[in-house]
């Protein structure tokens, strides 16, 4: 059966854990050791970006991520703009080997929202 975009993504969330904004900060304040990387094209990146994150748009992902990030147990939070590319990429990192990946649910956005001023 053929799959449509939506079938994907709908299948790459449930295989991926996701982890809110609130957890997010809380892991940011807590010290313990994390990599946060922006999936999002240059022009998104480029027009505001989470600090933490690191810019690795979808399409080098799996070509640069292990250079990056060597070690497979390391914990790796993926954030797009809303959950969908960063869960198919956070889906690609599992069959990669990593076993720690998590998307950052609502992805930019939501960031943005719950921590506007």
């Amino acid at each position: 059966m053929l799959k449509t975009a939506q079938d994907l993504v709908a299948a790459a969330k449930e295989a991926v854990s996701g982890i809110s904004c609130t957890d997010y900060k809380k892991l940011l304040d807590s010290g313990e050791p994390y990599s946060l990387i922006d999936v999002r094209e240059k022009d998104e990146w480029d027009a505001g970006h989470i600090d933490e994150a690191v810019h690795i748009p979808r399409g080098f992902l799996e070509f640069k991520i292990e250079e990056l990030i060597p070690k497979k147990d390391a914990m790796i939070i993926v954030q797009c703009a809303s959950g969908g590319r960063a869960a198919l990429c956070g889906k690609a990192l599992q069959e990669m080997g990593y076993t720690n990946v998590r998307n950052l649910e609502g992805g930019y956005k939501a960031y943005c929202e719950e921590n506007k001023d």
